[in-house]
Protein backbone atom coordinates (compact mmCIF):
# COMPACT_ATOMS: atom_id res chain seq x y z
CA UNK A 1 0.00 0.00 0.00
CA UNK A 2 2.47 2.57 1.55
CA UNK A 3 4.50 1.32 -2.47
CA UNK A 4 1.13 2.52 -4.38
CA UNK A 5 0.88 6.03 -2.01
CA UNK A 6 4.57 6.95 -3.10
CA UNK A 7 3.44 7.28 -6.82
CA UNK A 8 -0.31 8.70 -6.10
CA UNK A 9 1.61 11.26 -4.44
CA UNK A 10 3.99 11.71 -6.67
CA UNK A 11 1.49 12.81 -9.17
CA UNK A 12 -0.25 15.22 -6.62
CA UNK A 13 2.81 16.85 -6.23
CA UNK A 14 3.04 17.49 -9.35
CA UNK A 15 -0.31 17.76 -10.83
CA UNK A 16 -2.58 18.95 -8.00
CA UNK A 17 -3.09 22.15 -9.29
CA UNK A 18 -3.60 20.86 -12.99
CA UNK A 19 -6.44 18.89 -13.75
CA UNK A 20 -7.01 19.17 -17.23
CA UNK A 21 -3.02 17.70 -17.38
CA UNK A 22 -3.77 14.89 -15.04
CA UNK A 23 -6.98 13.73 -16.51
CA UNK A 24 -5.60 13.57 -19.85
CA UNK A 25 -2.87 11.44 -17.89
CA UNK A 26 -5.31 9.01 -16.42
CA UNK A 27 -7.37 8.41 -19.96
CA UNK A 28 -3.61 7.12 -21.33
CA UNK A 29 -2.07 5.24 -18.70
CA UNK A 30 -3.69 2.28 -17.11
CA UNK A 31 -2.09 2.92 -13.31
CA UNK A 32 -0.61 5.85 -11.28
CA UNK A 33 2.67 3.25 -11.17
CA UNK A 34 2.77 3.20 -14.99
CA UNK A 35 2.97 6.72 -15.30
CA UNK A 36 6.29 7.15 -13.54
CA UNK A 37 7.47 4.14 -15.53
CA UNK A 38 6.56 5.06 -18.92
CA UNK A 39 8.90 6.67 -21.78
CA UNK A 40 9.56 10.09 -22.45
CA UNK A 41 7.19 9.00 -26.00
CA UNK A 42 4.16 7.74 -24.21
CA UNK A 43 3.66 11.30 -23.29
CA UNK A 44 3.11 12.54 -26.87
CA UNK A 45 0.37 14.38 -27.58
CA UNK A 46 -0.57 15.32 -24.27
CA UNK A 47 0.33 18.78 -24.06
CA UNK A 48 3.41 17.99 -20.82
CA UNK A 49 6.07 20.46 -20.54
CA UNK A 50 9.53 18.79 -21.29
CA UNK A 51 10.70 19.65 -17.45
CA UNK A 52 7.60 18.26 -16.27
CA UNK A 53 8.02 15.17 -17.89
CA UNK A 54 11.78 15.21 -17.03
CA UNK A 55 10.65 15.41 -13.03
CA UNK A 56 8.01 12.22 -13.95
CA UNK A 57 10.47 10.08 -15.11
CA UNK A 58 13.26 11.00 -12.94
CA UNK A 59 13.42 9.58 -9.60
CA UNK A 60 13.65 12.44 -7.57
CA UNK A 61 9.81 13.49 -7.25
CA UNK A 62 9.25 9.83 -5.98
CA UNK A 63 11.71 10.17 -3.32
CA UNK A 64 9.94 13.61 -2.36
CA UNK A 65 7.09 11.61 -2.68
CA UNK A 66 8.62 9.26 0.23
CA UNK A 67 9.36 12.17 2.47
CA UNK A 68 6.01 13.86 2.10
CA UNK A 69 4.54 10.63 3.28
CA UNK A 70 6.44 10.35 6.00
CA UNK A 71 5.67 14.18 7.17
CA UNK A 72 1.80 12.75 6.70
CA UNK A 73 2.91 9.61 8.44
CA UNK A 74 4.13 11.70 11.50
CA UNK A 75 1.27 14.05 11.61
CA UNK A 76 -1.44 11.43 11.64
CA UNK A 77 -2.87 12.19 8.61
CA UNK A 78 -4.15 10.15 5.87
CA UNK A 79 -4.03 9.95 2.21
CA UNK A 80 -7.43 8.41 0.26
CA UNK A 81 -6.84 7.86 -3.47
CA UNK A 82 -9.59 7.25 -5.71
CA UNK A 83 -8.98 3.54 -5.83
CA UNK A 84 -9.51 3.44 -2.38
CA UNK A 85 -12.30 1.57 -1.08
CA UNK A 86 -12.99 4.56 1.93
CA UNK A 87 -13.13 7.24 -0.77
CA UNK A 88 -16.47 9.35 -1.14
CA UNK A 89 -19.04 7.89 -3.79
CA UNK A 90 -20.59 10.63 -4.21
CA UNK A 91 -17.41 12.70 -5.03
CA UNK A 92 -15.83 10.01 -7.10
CA UNK A 93 -19.11 10.08 -9.37
CA UNK A 94 -18.33 13.61 -10.27
CA UNK A 95 -16.91 14.64 -13.97
CA UNK A 96 -13.60 15.65 -12.71
CA UNK A 97 -13.07 14.37 -9.10
CA UNK A 98 -9.57 14.89 -7.51
CA UNK A 99 -7.21 11.75 -7.38
CA UNK A 100 -5.71 12.42 -4.26
CA UNK A 101 -7.28 13.76 -0.94
CA UNK A 102 -5.28 14.59 2.34
CA UNK A 103 -7.62 13.74 5.43
CA UNK A 104 -7.33 14.12 8.85
CA UNK A 105 -10.22 13.30 11.28
CA UNK A 106 -13.31 10.69 11.14
CA UNK A 107 -12.73 9.82 7.68
CA UNK A 108 -16.52 7.66 7.94
CA UNK A 109 -18.09 10.70 7.88
CA UNK A 110 -17.07 11.30 4.33
CA UNK A 111 -19.16 8.05 3.38
CA UNK A 112 -22.62 9.48 4.79
CA UNK A 113 -25.49 11.54 3.26
CA UNK A 114 -24.14 15.30 3.46
CA UNK A 115 -25.29 18.81 2.90
CA UNK A 116 -23.22 22.01 1.81
CA UNK A 117 -23.98 25.06 3.34
CA UNK A 118 -21.64 27.88 1.53
CA UNK A 119 -22.03 31.26 1.59
CA UNK A 120 -20.34 34.87 1.40
CA UNK A 121 -17.34 35.44 3.85
CA UNK A 122 -18.09 39.41 4.45
CA UNK A 123 -21.71 37.74 5.40
CA UNK A 124 -24.17 39.81 7.68
CA UNK A 125 -25.74 38.79 10.99
CA UNK A 126 -28.71 37.76 9.66
CA UNK A 127 -27.09 35.53 7.16
CA UNK A 128 -24.64 34.04 9.60
CA UNK A 129 -27.50 33.45 12.27
CA UNK A 130 -29.74 31.50 9.38
CA UNK A 131 -26.41 29.01 8.39
CA UNK A 132 -25.84 28.38 11.86
CA UNK A 133 -29.77 28.01 12.39
CA UNK A 134 -30.18 25.70 9.01
CA UNK A 135 -26.53 23.69 9.58
CA UNK A 136 -27.21 22.57 13.41
CA UNK A 137 -30.79 21.88 12.73
CA UNK A 138 -29.51 19.35 10.19
CA UNK A 139 -26.72 18.09 11.67
CA UNK A 140 -29.03 16.88 14.48
CA UNK A 141 -30.78 14.94 12.33
CA UNK A 142 -28.06 13.06 10.99
CA UNK A 143 -27.02 14.63 8.05
CA UNK A 144 -22.81 15.68 7.41
CA UNK A 145 -22.61 19.63 7.24
CA UNK A 146 -19.74 20.39 4.39
CA UNK A 147 -18.18 23.44 3.87
CA UNK A 148 -15.21 25.28 2.74
CA UNK A 149 -14.21 26.47 6.35
CA UNK A 150 -13.63 30.16 5.05
CA UNK A 151 -14.22 33.15 7.31
CA UNK A 152 -18.72 34.03 7.29
CA UNK A 153 -21.40 31.39 6.26
CA UNK A 154 -18.80 28.73 5.86
CA UNK A 155 -17.70 29.10 9.58
CA UNK A 156 -21.24 29.64 10.69
CA UNK A 157 -22.68 26.79 9.60
CA UNK A 158 -19.40 24.61 10.54
CA UNK A 159 -19.62 25.95 13.91
CA UNK A 160 -23.51 25.31 13.89
CA UNK A 161 -22.80 21.43 12.46
CA UNK A 162 -20.61 20.90 15.53
CA UNK A 163 -23.37 22.16 17.94
CA UNK A 164 -25.97 19.52 16.80
CA UNK A 165 -23.38 16.31 15.06
CA UNK A 166 -20.44 16.28 12.20
CA UNK A 167 -18.91 18.28 9.72
CA UNK A 168 -16.97 17.97 7.15
CA UNK A 169 -14.10 21.12 6.14
CA UNK A 170 -12.14 21.83 2.12
CA UNK A 171 -9.88 23.23 2.32
CA UNK A 172 -8.16 25.15 -0.72
CA UNK A 173 -4.48 24.74 0.90
CA UNK A 174 -2.30 22.21 2.78
CA UNK A 175 -3.60 20.61 5.90
CA UNK A 176 -0.96 22.64 7.91
CA UNK A 177 -1.86 25.47 6.05
CA UNK A 178 -5.17 26.73 7.37
CA UNK A 179 -7.09 29.57 6.35
CA UNK A 180 -7.77 32.14 7.97
CA UNK A 181 -5.19 31.39 10.54
CA UNK A 182 -7.94 32.87 13.07
CA UNK A 183 -10.46 29.27 12.16
CA UNK A 184 -6.88 27.13 13.79
CA UNK A 185 -9.53 26.40 16.93
CA UNK A 186 -12.59 25.52 14.16
CA UNK A 187 -9.85 23.31 12.10
CA UNK A 188 -8.84 21.18 15.71
CA UNK A 189 -12.63 21.08 16.65
CA UNK A 190 -13.90 19.80 13.58
CA UNK A 191 -11.34 16.69 13.34
CA UNK A 192 -12.52 15.90 16.82
CA UNK A 193 -15.69 14.16 15.72
CA UNK A 194 -15.29 15.07 11.58
CA UNK A 195 -12.89 15.46 8.73
CA UNK A 196 -10.70 18.27 7.33
CA UNK A 197 -9.72 17.39 3.43
CA UNK A 198 -7.90 18.93 0.69
CA UNK A 199 -6.68 18.08 -2.71
CA UNK A 200 -3.15 19.93 -1.94
CA UNK A 201 -0.50 18.63 -0.54
CA UNK A 202 1.63 19.68 2.70
CA UNK A 203 2.93 23.16 2.54
CA UNK A 204 0.84 24.26 -0.17
CA UNK A 205 -0.69 28.25 -0.09
CA UNK A 206 -4.18 29.42 0.23
CA UNK A 207 -3.84 30.53 -3.39
CA UNK A 208 -6.55 32.65 -5.60
CA UNK A 209 -7.44 29.99 -8.03
CA UNK A 210 -7.26 27.35 -5.23
CA UNK A 211 -10.80 27.98 -4.32
CA UNK A 212 -12.80 27.71 -7.26
CA UNK A 213 -11.40 24.33 -7.77
CA UNK A 214 -11.84 23.36 -3.97
CA UNK A 215 -15.50 24.64 -4.54
CA UNK A 216 -16.27 20.89 -6.67
CA UNK A 217 -15.41 18.93 -3.92
CA UNK A 218 -17.66 20.67 -1.68
CA UNK A 219 -20.81 20.20 -4.12
CA UNK A 220 -19.48 16.67 -5.53
CA UNK A 221 -19.38 15.59 -1.48
CA UNK A 222 -22.97 16.76 -0.96
CA UNK A 223 -26.56 15.51 -2.36
CA UNK A 224 -27.55 19.72 -2.18
CA UNK A 225 -25.76 22.86 -2.03
CA UNK A 226 -27.44 25.33 0.17
CA UNK A 227 -26.29 28.99 -0.68
CA UNK A 228 -27.11 31.03 2.60
CA UNK A 229 -26.10 34.72 1.58
CA UNK A 230 -24.03 35.78 -1.51
CA UNK A 231 -23.25 38.77 -3.88
CA UNK A 232 -24.24 39.18 -7.39
CA UNK A 233 -20.53 37.74 -8.20
CA UNK A 234 -19.08 35.45 -5.88
CA UNK A 235 -17.72 32.00 -5.29
CA UNK A 236 -20.64 30.98 -3.81
CA UNK A 237 -22.56 31.40 -7.08
CA UNK A 238 -19.69 29.11 -8.66
CA UNK A 239 -20.66 25.96 -5.78
CA UNK A 240 -24.28 26.70 -6.92
CA UNK A 241 -23.42 25.91 -10.97
CA UNK A 242 -20.70 23.47 -10.10
CA UNK A 243 -23.41 21.74 -8.15
CA UNK A 244 -25.91 21.77 -11.22
CA UNK A 245 -23.87 20.37 -13.19
CA UNK A 246 -22.98 17.42 -11.05
CA UNK A 247 -26.84 17.37 -10.51
CA UNK A 248 -26.91 18.24 -7.23
CA UNK A 249 -30.12 19.82 -5.33
CA UNK A 250 -28.87 23.99 -5.99
CA UNK A 251 -31.34 25.55 -3.03
CA UNK A 252 -31.27 29.54 -1.45
CA UNK A 253 -31.75 31.41 1.38
CA UNK A 254 -33.70 34.09 0.35
CA UNK A 255 -32.80 37.74 1.68
CA UNK A 256 -33.29 42.07 2.13
CA UNK A 257 -33.94 43.46 -1.63
CA UNK A 258 -31.69 45.91 -0.63
CA UNK A 259 -28.49 43.92 0.41
CA UNK A 260 -25.82 43.35 -1.90
CA UNK A 261 -25.26 39.85 0.08
CA UNK A 262 -28.49 38.83 -1.03
CA UNK A 263 -28.35 39.63 -4.55
CA UNK A 264 -26.71 36.25 -5.61
CA UNK A 265 -29.28 34.20 -3.24
CA UNK A 266 -32.13 35.89 -5.17
CA UNK A 267 -30.70 35.77 -8.25
CA UNK A 268 -30.69 31.65 -7.94
CA UNK A 269 -34.27 31.44 -6.47
CA UNK A 270 -35.48 33.65 -9.28
CA UNK A 271 -33.92 31.27 -12.07
CA UNK A 272 -35.04 27.91 -10.61
CA UNK A 273 -33.47 27.47 -6.80
CA UNK A 274 -35.48 25.99 -4.09
CA UNK A 275 -36.50 28.70 -1.62
CA UNK A 276 -34.97 27.43 1.73
CA UNK A 277 -37.44 28.76 4.17
CA UNK A 278 -36.71 25.95 7.14
CA UNK A 279 -34.51 22.65 7.75
CA UNK A 280 -37.37 21.17 6.00
CA UNK A 281 -37.25 22.57 2.88
CA UNK A 282 -34.09 21.02 2.62
CA UNK A 283 -34.86 17.57 3.68
CA UNK A 284 -37.70 17.31 1.23
CA UNK A 285 -35.63 17.28 -1.46
CA UNK A 286 -33.43 14.74 -0.09
CA UNK A 287 -33.45 10.95 -1.49
CA UNK A 288 -36.57 8.66 0.43
CA UNK A 289 -33.95 6.45 1.83
CA UNK A 290 -32.08 9.72 3.81
CA UNK A 291 -35.29 11.20 4.77
CA UNK A 292 -36.22 7.78 6.48
CA UNK A 293 -33.45 7.53 7.78
CA UNK A 294 -32.93 11.01 9.67
CA UNK A 295 -32.88 11.20 13.32
CA UNK A 296 -35.93 12.60 15.03
CA UNK A 297 -35.30 15.50 17.24
CA UNK A 298 -38.00 16.84 20.57
CA UNK A 299 -39.38 19.38 20.01
CA UNK A 300 -37.22 22.09 21.60
CA UNK A 301 -38.70 23.35 25.10
CA UNK A 302 -40.64 26.58 24.83
CA UNK A 303 -38.36 29.76 24.80
CA UNK A 304 -40.58 31.01 27.60
CA UNK A 305 -39.24 28.21 29.77
CA UNK A 306 -35.76 30.13 29.98
CA UNK A 307 -35.30 31.85 33.38
CA UNK A 308 -34.82 35.71 32.83
CA UNK A 309 -35.37 38.28 35.13
CA UNK A 310 -36.40 41.66 34.93
CA UNK A 311 -33.25 43.29 33.76
CA UNK A 312 -32.39 40.58 31.48
CA UNK A 313 -35.80 40.84 29.80
CA UNK A 314 -35.08 44.87 29.09
CA UNK A 315 -31.82 44.13 27.72
CA UNK A 316 -32.86 41.96 24.92
CA UNK A 317 -35.85 44.39 23.74
CA UNK A 318 -32.93 46.33 22.44
CA UNK A 319 -31.17 43.51 21.18
CA UNK A 320 -32.31 42.15 17.16
CA UNK A 321 -32.05 38.98 15.79
CA UNK A 322 -30.83 40.05 11.84
CA UNK A 323 -28.69 42.65 12.94
CA UNK A 324 -25.73 43.77 15.38
CA UNK A 325 -25.97 46.10 18.04
CA UNK A 326 -22.00 47.57 19.33
CA UNK A 327 -21.77 47.82 23.34
CA UNK A 328 -21.61 51.24 23.51
CA UNK A 329 -25.31 51.90 21.77
CA UNK A 330 -26.67 48.98 23.99
CA UNK A 331 -25.30 50.84 27.58
CA UNK A 332 -27.28 53.85 26.23
CA UNK A 333 -30.30 52.30 25.66
CA UNK A 334 -30.66 50.14 28.57
CA UNK A 335 -28.56 52.87 30.73
CA UNK A 336 -25.95 50.66 32.27
CA UNK A 337 -22.60 51.17 32.71
CA UNK A 338 -20.57 48.66 30.24
CA UNK A 339 -19.52 46.36 33.63
CA UNK A 340 -23.05 46.43 34.78
CA UNK A 341 -23.88 45.68 30.90
CA UNK A 342 -21.32 42.88 30.26
CA UNK A 343 -22.01 41.08 33.36
CA UNK A 344 -25.84 40.81 32.12
CA UNK A 345 -24.46 40.02 28.77
CA UNK A 346 -22.50 37.09 29.72
CA UNK A 347 -25.70 35.49 31.58
CA UNK A 348 -27.57 36.16 28.61
CA UNK A 349 -25.37 34.20 26.48
CA UNK A 350 -24.95 31.10 29.34
CA UNK A 351 -28.43 30.51 28.96
CA UNK A 352 -28.17 30.66 25.57
CA UNK A 353 -30.18 34.09 24.16
CA UNK A 354 -27.49 36.25 23.42
CA UNK A 355 -24.68 35.72 20.65
CA UNK A 356 -21.53 37.49 20.98
CA UNK A 357 -19.48 38.48 17.76
CA UNK A 358 -15.89 40.43 17.83
CA UNK A 359 -16.01 43.67 18.47
CA UNK A 360 -18.16 43.58 21.19
CA UNK A 361 -21.25 43.35 18.97
CA UNK A 362 -24.30 41.47 20.22
CA UNK A 363 -26.81 40.26 18.79
CA UNK A 364 -30.38 38.02 19.96
CA UNK A 365 -30.36 34.10 18.85
CA UNK A 366 -34.82 34.35 19.08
Amino acid sequence: MEQNLKYWIAFSLLFAEDLASAQKIFQRFPSVEDIFRAHKNDFDGLGINKEKLEVIRSQKILERALRELDRINKKSYTVLTIEDEKYPQYLREIFDPPYVLYCVGNLDVLRDPAVSIVGARRSSPYGRAVAEKLAFELASRGLVIVSGMASGIDSMAHWGALKGGRTVAVLGSGLDNIYPRENRKLFNKIKESGAVITEYPLGSKPLGFHFPLRNRIISGLSMAVVVAEAAERSGSLISARLALEQNREVMAVPGNITSKLSKGTNWLIKNGAKLVGGWEDIVDELPPYVRENLIEVPLERPKESVSLNAREKEIIKHLSIDSLTHIDVLAKKADLSISELLSVLLKLELKGVVVQSPGKFFQRKW
